[in-house]
């Protein structure tokens, strides 16, 4: 009889622990794309993605004065920027085609600049004071402002 339930309990353990290890990976689903202060660290916001997802930050080029959209995308719980659309040249905006790269036009004559597959290991931007940041993740629209504060030093990461 101890043999017994000796041998039941041993087998309702491990199939315990298999059954939460199932869980804990179907739960998962991904990564979590996280916004933080630059300053303290304290954590503004996480949003889920998985493999392969992108998410963008637009924003009004503070020299340029036209709206500038940066594309990122998540591989290998890593984030990489892939693409830039912008609306005109001018100052501070990429004027020449580096190796590897592409420029392409929009349906509104927008300049999409691609190829750039580069790791971002240190995302960040400040959020203005004269116009917002948008991040645009999973469909959603985010007001960096609204949800960062003005002058916020934002970092992304991918956890």
């Amino acid at each position: 009889m101890k043999y017994r339930k000796l041998k039941f309990f041993t087998v309702a353990a491990i199939m315990v622990g298999i059954i939460a290890a199932i869980a804990t990976l179907t739960l998962r689903g991904g990564d979590w794309l996280v916004l933080r202060n630059g300053d303290t660290k304290e954590e503004f916001a996480r949003f889920r993605v998985s493999e392969g997802d992108e998410f963008s930050v637009t924003f009004i080029h503070s020299v340029n004065q036209y709206p500038l959209t940066d594309v990122y995308q998540i591989r290998n719980h890593k984030i990489y920027v892939v693409r830039t659309i912008y609306n005109n040249f001018g100052a501070g905006v990429q004027t020449e085609i580096e190796p590897g790269q592409k420029l392409e036009y929009g349906e509104n004559g927008e300049m999409i600049v691609s190829g750039f597959d580069r790791e971002m290991p240190w995302l960040s931007y400040i959020v203005g004071t004269v116009s917002d940041h948008i991040l645009i993740v999973n469909g959603e629209e985010i007001s960096l402002r609204e949800l960062c504060g003005r002058n916020s030093k934002v970092e992304f990461s991918c956890e």
